[in-house]
């Protein structure tokens, strides 16, 4: 069970899981790099009368206070981080989550082919150990819109480390 609080949608496109979480008690700030993305939250927000917050960010520099967030979710956000950017990415998300808050991170499998942007359960272990206490990677299959099936891992940590 995540503790509900203040939530941060990293990448959040057209807001839909940030509504969800609205939805489910959070109090949701969503970021995307598109500001055509943010258009439409705001849109969906305002008609769904929820209260989110949307702002035009680079998931490199989140202008946040440290501990600032209970959550921070990552639906298909991390597998967009170029490799040179990825300990940059993940001191960003360790360094607003606030002690024990949680970080639930969707990405893409390696089952999906050979790709910069495809991880082993290996390599996730290794790219987020060194800041977070992984409590469950599960491997999903899920039917796409196109009616392929792609593979992703869900991990969900837990922040309890000195970055």
């Amino acid at each position: 069970m995540i503790k509900k609080g203040k939530a941060l949608d990293i990448c959040c496109g057209a807001g839909t899981n940030a509504l969800y979480l609205a939805k489910k008690g959070f109090q949701v700030t969503g970021i995307d790099i598109s500001s055509k993305a943010i258009k439409y939250a705001k849109e969906k927000a305002k008609k769904a009368n929820a209260k989110t917050q949307f702002q035009v960010q680079n998931f490199l520099t989140l202008p946040f206070e440290d501990e600032e967030f209970d959550f921070v979710f990552d639906m298909g956000c991390f597998h967009h981080v170029k490799v040179k950017d990825r300990n940059t990415f993940i001191k960003g998300v360790h360094r607003v989550l606030k002690k024990n808050g949680t970080y639930l991170m969707v990405c893409f499998s390696y089952k999906n082919g050979s790709a910069w942007n495809h991880f082993t359960k290996e390599q996730l272990i290794q790219l987020f150990s060194n800041h977070f206490k992984i409590k469950n990677i599960e491997h999903v299959a899920s039917v796409e819109g196109d009616g392929y099936v792609r593979y992703f891992y869900s991990v969900l940590m837990e922040k309890n480390l000195p970055s």
